[in-house]
């Protein structure tokens, strides 16, 4: 009887066994299906921010064919201090052109540049990092081997897709006193849509603008001369510049392209054309817009 009582209590432990591991692997699996619900939303969402029908990228980079069929000499030869690139108007819209599409590249890989700068944080260098005091306060310096190896990718598909001589430097900042580690790159090429979005907004909202109040109208063919070389006056101060090397740590690398356009957003309140951007719903880089 013990012997068959014995068989018995061990026929139930492995039973108790098989049902602990069912519910194990059932909670993996509702844990995985729950993650990755969450990945394909946050992705999603971010596609539709950076990629969807009024991607940024594209609005200003049609607009730079735009300007230069329109014969936009002034992009170089505008008024105001000198730029520290000193390009002749073919070569600044190479360059231009060159910089939109890596930032388009980068922005339709954010979200893999996200995973890979998450790795490089935390996994890629055993979370080791120095503290340096990079010029803008202590920064944690740390090797970002993942997030290279992907911009490398990037960076020569920009390149093939470009066609013609690269112009500038290809030297990617990362892990140095520019950039100091995977979340700081991770933070610049977000600002990007950020960047773009408002430029794309207000030259929308410009011919309806004029077209709905005539005295505004008025305002704008005195100024500029009418609505479309107001256009070629904003594109023309952006894409110069935005994109002159001027700036803290700016240049002609990839890193100083971004750096070169935010130094541009930091003036904006400057521009004599600001007064339009505040009427077409503009209230900073970071703030909302007016809906109509």
């Amino acid at each position: 009887r013990r012997a068959n009582s014995d068989d018995d209590d061990d026929d139930l432990e492995e039973e108790e066994d098989d049902d602990d591991d069912e519910e194990e692997e059932e909670r993996d699996s509702d844990d995985e299906l729950y993650d990755g619900m969450n990945d394909t939303s946050d992705e999603d969402d971010d596609e539709r921010f950076r990629r969807g029908p009024r991607l940024p990228l594209q609005g200003v980079g049609s607009r730079l064919a735009y300007s230069l069929n329109s014969g936009l000499s002034r992009l170089v030869s505008m008024g105001g201090p000198p730029p520290k690139l000193s390009h002749d108007h073919a070569t600044q819209y190479a360059y231009v052109r060159q910089s939109l599409l890596l930032w388009r590249e980068v922005q339709r890989n954010m979200y893999r540049l996200w995973s890979d700068a998450d790795a490089d944080l935390l996994v890629s260098t055993n979370g080791s990092y120095q503290l340096w005091n990079t010029g803008q306060g202590l920064n944690r310096v740390q090797a970002c081997p993942r997030v290279a190896a992907s911009m490398r990718r990037h960076l020569a598909k920009a390149q093939r897709e470009s066609g013609q001589h690269w112009v500038g430097l290809s030297v990617v900042h990362l892990g140095d006193r520019d950039v100091p580690n995977a979340l700081i790159f991770i933070d610049k090429y977000a600002q990007v849509p950020r960047i773009l979005a408002p430029i794309v907004a207000v030259l929308d909202a410009v011919p309806k603008l004029c077209k709905s109040n005539k005295a505004l109208k008025a305002y704008v063919r005195d100024k500029w001369g009418g609505p479309r070389e107001l256009h070629l006056a904003i594109l023309a101060d952006f894409f110069k510049r935005a994109f002159d090397g001027d700036g803290d740590d700016g240049g002609s690398c990839i890193d100083g392209r971004l750096t070169s356009a935010w130094n541009w957003c930091s003036k904006i309140a400057k521009k004599d054309y600001y007064n339009i951007f505040s009427m077409a719903g503009f209230q900073g880089w970071d703030g909302s817009y007016r809906e109509e």
